[in-house]
């Protein structure tokens, strides 16, 4: 049985294996031919023994011995051939995935859970009634943000050649060995991976911001265009024909956001022209893609009135009066789409100032509004259907009209962001100014709350045309009115956010409110009516210790009448960031994992009490070590009560591309947030019932234990910093050119201070991965303590709470993907021996201990027993990363003792793409 198993497994492979030899294949023709045979004669020889290594035939001094003393300029095209065959071998498995998830439907198996049909099937057992439903899904949302947090490594030349070359795969397959055709797409794959090789991997200059703007918007017109408007009608209807007396989602639940040219906090770059082009760029793409689909309608829809009768609403629009009565007289949807695009055409002139491709320059009115847009679309849908022409209604009609629906004239919502710190700053400055008060930052915090409550309850500006600030405030001051002029033109979704970094207060939050009024955002409304403003303020609690103290702040906030007021206005509705990347590099990953889940327990109690919905804003990361892992089990790891129909998240770094830059891959995420969110939403996912408060006070324990054994190695080892930094490549992370953000948010080499990205990915640069997984060890082991019956606790708790199996869950991906061996040679970088012996020891002790608990508690000896697709992933990238990591230990010691040449340097940064690429979620 066992082998008619193994046997079954290897076929289901081997198209996979038999892609990965074909591309390798092809890009060594291409080493070949260019580098000539010598060069590749040492790539095949790193190659064989690397991957005798995985096989353990052979010590890791076998690859060593190879390269030891290699001449930089052979360096170089070694370093970028590993480098593109794990890229190669990355597209091969995406459409491995592919091929298995087409073979399980087509064997007519259930859906599988992160699907909307598997979610469908769980809701139709639960035999909920309308009421609950339409409570519980009351202004529902699943809103991914893109952000400017830069792991994406590659530059967007090679990953526009990856994906032609994946486009070609995908065709490929189709065809036998002999076919012609086949042979036709082999010849252009060939060229492509051609190419890429005679192409740079890596960017000369850093980013711009204008750049990452660009790069965020591409990929609406790659796929969120099509995919987005889609899912929503779908899960609409979906939803409907099961609960047809809730009237569900009047507005598309899923509508994404953006911090790409609205975050500031750290980033000198953003200023109020980045803003305004931020959201003219995204209009742009909105009212551009909305005429060529209306250009696009003419022509399909070029239906004869002597054939088809129309409604009078048709005839009205194909009338009016600024057209010509000499077109297309007989063809009154033609015409009727015309008028449509003559007044879109004079709403995106007047809104962007300048005029774009396929305009209809009639000189009509303007919409005033895109839902003004959206009636004259429905009179059509409408006519259509009343002459039985749904078929055409229901194709290229119905996408515009969910189209414009879920977009609007603003594309996507850009959220403001700014630390606390310069809040401060500047609104001290503006009291100053104003004589309100002399010196704000002295003021104790009851103080302050009394002073910005009255301020922002009066009409009166604190600034008048001809005050004279400092630069800082009046770079925010001009930002937060670049926000007013995006809202005035754009509509109020433009901007709908403002987020208050290092939130630790209520007079944080009235700070940033202040600034809203001082911007023309926020209006103190008549003396009975109080303040509004459609910028949401939204505290984002980051720390250990601000997640503890998140729910108390709220609560107060929502004491202050003011406060009260501003919440009131936004329908009750209050939304709460989430910071996981700081709080992990606070605390460590057991304790920030279980300092967020305790913070959404207090806030829902809060909200509950208040009467108020609250939103959770979860700020996560690409990589486990900053929130990240699989989102669908994420959000059923949430409280209950947390989620409650909304759900925002970031989509950071390297994840954007593997998520979003192809049409099935983002239908296959969106459709996993949005089935997370109804389940989480509508269903009992957590498990626990009356053992709840009981498993709560054991993570309260394990959680203690956790911070302890990481604050023991982070924060008070002598020389861990400097260990830190000589035993990773940190310090080059800032050369990658991979974003236009400085890696620190100060000049200082305090990790506190060290933003998170170059934390996380430098620690998987070394392959230590110490961030998503140490101090959980220690904080296990000394809780169970040789007791079974504890052990057999967690193991019940593993099986039945779905925020623990994910904790573990991710934990053992991490973990897979860590190496010690290869770990060891970066410690070797290490100066001071006695140091680096007592820091290495440390994190090598722990990882087996963290490995041994896991195994203890899941009953699996194999870290992946649970996600046997990763498990084949590394097994098949592994022995590329093999002379990646042996590179950058030897170009690393040659920069450090002295050599710093352009190629050496270059060099570093080859590998340190190579090896983000391989571990994709890195940073």
């Amino acid at each position: 049985m066992g082998e008619s198993t193994s046997e079954t497994q290897q076929e289901a492979i081997r198209p996979l294996r038999d892609d990965i030899r074909f591309l390798g294949g092809v890009l060594g023709e291409a080493i070949r031919d260019h580098e000539g045979p010598e060069v590749f004669d040492l790539i095949e020889r790193v190659r064989i023994e690397a991957f005798r290594v995985r096989r353990e035939e052979v010590d890791r001094s076998a690859v060593a011995e190879i390269l030891d003393g290699i001449d930089i300029t052979t360096a170089l095209p070694l370093i970028r051939a590993f480098s593109y065959f794990v890229l190669l071998a990355n597209l091969a498995e995406d459409l491995q995935r592919d091929r298995r998830r087409a073979a399980h439907e087509a064997a007519g198996e259930p859906p599988q859970d992160s699907s909307l049909a598997a979610t469908y099937r769980k809701l139709d057992a639960a035999e909920l009634a309308d009421t609950e439903v339409a409570e519980l899904l009351t202004d529902a949302l699943v809103s991914p943000v893109i952000t400017a947090h830069p792991t994406e490594t590659r530059r967007r030349t090679v990953f526009d050649g990856q994906t032609r070359i994946t486009e070609l795969m995908r065709l490929r397959q189709h065809y036998g060995e002999n076919d012609r055709a086949r042979a036709d797409l082999e010849s252009q794959i060939r060229r492509q991976v051609l190419g890429l090789w005679r192409t740079a991997l890596i960017r000369l200059a850093r980013l711009r911001i204008q750049d990452e703007i660009s790069v965020g918007l591409r990929y609406y017109e790659i796929t969120l265009f099509e995919v987005i408007p889609a899912i929503n009608a779908q899960v609409r209807a979906a939803l409907r024909s099961r609960w047809p007396g809730a009237r569900l989602l009047p507005r598309p639940i899923l509508r994404p956001g953006s911090w790409i040219g609205g975050d500031r906090d750290g980033n000198p770059y953003v200023t109020a022209e980045v803003v305004g082009l931020a959201t003219r760029q995204a209009a742009g793409v909105a009212f551009g893609r909305y005429l060529r689909e209306l250009v696009e309608l003419e022509k399909t829809l070029a239906l004869s009135s002597r054939l088809v009768a129309v409604t009078p609403q048709v005839t009205a629009l194909a009338e009016a009066d600024y057209l010509d009565p000499t077109a297309h007289p007989d063809e009154p949807y033609r015409r009727a789409l015309q008028a449509v695009r003559a007044r879109l055409s004079a709403t995106a002139a007047q809104a962007l100032g300048e005029a774009i491709p396929h305009t209809l320059d009639l000189n009509a009115a303007p919409y005033p509004t895109p839902q003004a847009v959206l009636d004259d679309l429905d009179a059509v849908d409408a006519s259509l259907r009343a002459s039985g022409d749904d078929l055409l209604a229901d194709d290229r009609l119905a996408s515009l009209r969910y189209a414009v629906e879920t977009f609007g004239f603003h594309l996507q919502g850009l959220d403001m962001r700014q630390n606390s710190e310069v809040h401060e700053q500047v609104v001290a400055e503006l009291l100053a100014w104003a004589d309100v008060h002399p010196d704000y930052a002295s003021l104790p915090e009851d103080e302050r709350v009394r002073l910005l409550s009255a301020e922002l309850g009066t009409r009166r500006p604190l600034l008048g045309p001809h005050a004279r600030l400092g630069e800082t405030a009046s770079k925010e001051l001009d930002i937060v009115r670049a926000a007013r002029d995006a809202v005035q033109t754009f509509g109020a979704e433009a901007v709908p956010n403002y987020i208050i970094s290092m939130c630790t207060s209520v007079s944080d939050m009235l700070e940033a409110a202040l600034l809203l009024k001082e911007g023309g955002l926020l209006d103190p409304g008549a003396p009975e009516g109080g303040p509004s403003c459609s910028v949401a303020v939204v505290p984002l609690f980051e720390t250990i210790e601000d997640l503890a103290a998140g729910a108390s702040t709220l609560a107060a906030a929502l004491r202050v009448p003011v406060y009260q007021q501003l919440v009131a206005a936004q329908g009750m509705r209050q939304e709460v960031m989430l910071g996981y990347s700081d709080s992990n590099k606070d605390g460590g990953y057991l304790t920030a994992n279980w300092a967020l889940y305790r913070a959404e327990l207090e806030l829902v109690d809060v909200a509950r009490a208040a009467g108020i919905r609250l939103r959770l804003f979860h700020g996560r990361g690409g990589t486990v070590g900053r929130g990240g892992g699989r989102s669908y089990d994420a959000i059923l790891a949430q409280p209950v009560g947390a989620v409650r129909g909304a759900l925002r998240l970031t989509e950071q770094g390297e994840v954007i591309a593997a998520k979003y830059a192809e049409p099935g891959a983002a239908h296959r995420n969106l459709e996993s947030l949005i089935a997370g969110t109804l389940e989480s939403t509508l269903l009992d996912v957590e498990g626990l019932g009356p053992d709840a408060d009981a498993s709560y006070e054991l993570m309260d324990e394990l959680s203690r234990r956790a911070r302890a054994a990481y604050s023991q190695l982070v924060h008070e080892t002598p020389g861990f910093v400097e260990y830190f930094r000589q035993s990773t490549p940190v310090a080059e992370v800032g050369d990658l050119n991979i974003g236009s953000r400085p890696a620190s948010r100060k000049p200082t080499n305090s990790v506190g201070d060290l933003r998170a990205i170059p934390w996380v990915m430098s620690w998987s640069q070394a392959r230590v991965m110490l961030p998503g997984w140490y101090g959980t060890g220690t904080a296990l082991q000394e809780w169970v303590g040789g007791d079974a019956d504890r052990l057999a606790t967690l193991t019940e708790l593993y099986h039945r709470w779905p925020f623990f199996r994910t904790v573990l869950s991710n934990l053992a991906q991490v973990m897979a993907k860590s190496d010690l061996d290869i770990a060891a040679r970066y410690a070797d970088l290490v100066e001071d021996t006695a140091l680096r012996d007592t820091i290495f020891g440390m994190i090598r002790a722990e990882h087996e201990r963290t490995a041994r608990m896991h195994a203890a508690i899941t009953g699996n000896d194999q870290l992946l027993a649970d996600n046997p697709s990763l498990a084949e992933s590394i097994h098949n990238r592994f022995p590329y990363l093999e002379p990646l990591n042996q590179m950058q230990v030897a170009l690393l010691r040659r920069l450090r003792g002295g050599d710093d040449s352009e190629l050496v340097k270059r060099g570093i940064l080859l590998t340190m793409n190579g090896l983000a690429t391989a571990l994709r979620n890195s940073g």
